[in-house]
């Protein structure tokens, strides 16, 4: 189905100016494609005052590239774009073919970055001021829709200072440092980070390392910043289940405990931390974890009972007493 912008103003703007109605959803906003020099992930990193942008502006594949379309986004360039960089097309070619098949190039500004790190953008010169965009080898950053044109010089500034973070913490800054300029002229209300993997493996389900998306928040950047937070935790988390799986468990406790450090008041780390030491035969340590959570939500008892059924509590009759008690 097509998506209409619901602002009278500007579709009649745009009638006057093109003889039809735009058919293409609007989000003016400010972007960066990017990739890590270092490990070859890729990503794209987005905020507008536009609901679900999300949805509309970041696109990647692993070890193909990443594309941000927007203003008056065209979709198409996100799946169409990938799909001719995996023919072989320079982001360069690319971004011709797409401008070329498209009447509304002048209204919209898209950015496609591949596995190399080359790069090409285009702002069409009926994008709302301030709008604008800056390239080179790893990134582009463009924006439209802008307070100001403050905002592309400081996310290029940003980028390039910020280079001993991980890609996604790289961009989360990069976008901070747009909104801080001035961002766009609307507001804030949604934001979204993707990174892709450099490669493209076996489990394709697999290649799309983060995926986070804020819909609708006054503070959707904050919000992006907060769930990366909670995203590396659950790393440390999900690395101390592997770690327990090869019965490493003083490793598995280390792992879990980065994770706690970083959200102590999280329930669900702490409880598994605790049956992960009743798995290793500290009960009493254990033990005292689980009434502190119990007293929380005595819901987790419930689950404790359920878990040596499934054997992922194994313990004697006595040893799950204490647990439980």
């Amino acid at each position: 189905m097509r998506i209409l912008t619901t602002t009278f103003l500007v579709l009649l703007i745009f009638k006057n100016a093109n003889g039809q109605k735009p058919a293409d959803p609007l989000a003016h906003t400010f972007s960066i494609v990017a990739r890590d020099e270092r490990t070859g992930e890729m990503g794209v990193a987005v905020q507008s005052h536009w609901f679900g942008v999300g949805t509309s502006v970041a696109w990647g594949e692993a070890g193909v590239g990443v594309v941000a379309t927007q203003s008056f986004i065209n979709k198409s360039y996100g799946m169409r774009g990938l799909a001719l960089l995996k023919e072989g097309q320079s982001p360069q070619e690319a971004l011709n073919q797409l401008l070329q098949e498209d009447e509304g190039r002048e209204y919209r500004q898209v950015a496609i970055l591949d596995g190399s790190g080359k790069t090409a953008v285009h702002t069409g010169n009926k994008c709302i001021d301030y709008a604008g965009h800056s390239n080179g080898e790893n990134f582009s950053v463009q924006a439209n829709m802008m307070l100001n044109d403050n905002v592309i010089p400081a996310m290029e500034k940003t980028w390039r200072e910020k280079k001993d973070l991980p890609l996604a913490e790289r961009l989360v800054e990069v976008m901070k440092a747009a909104q801080q300029a001035g961002g766009d002229i609307r507001g804030k209300q949604a934001a979204a980070l993707v990174i892709v993997a450099p490669r493209p493996s076996d489990e394709p389900w697999n290649d799309r390392l983060i995926d986070l998306r804020v819909d609708d928040h006054q503070e959707p950047i904050t919000e992006i910043s907060r769930l990366l937070k909670v995203f590396r935790a659950y790393e440390f988390m999900n690395e101390g289940d592997l770690l327990v799986e090869q019965n490493e468990m003083a490793k598995a406790m280390d792992t879990y405990n980065q994770a706690m450090k970083m959200f102590p008041d999280n329930l669900e780390m702490q409880y598994w931390t605790a049956i992960t030491l009743a798995n290793n035969k500290d009960i009493r340590k254990a033990s005292s974890m689980l009434q502190r959570i119990y007293k929380a939500d005595p819901n987790w008892r419930e689950l404790t009972r359920r878990l040596p059924k499934v054997g992922l509590l194994q313990v004697t009759e006595t040893d799950l007493k204490e647990l439980l008690r």
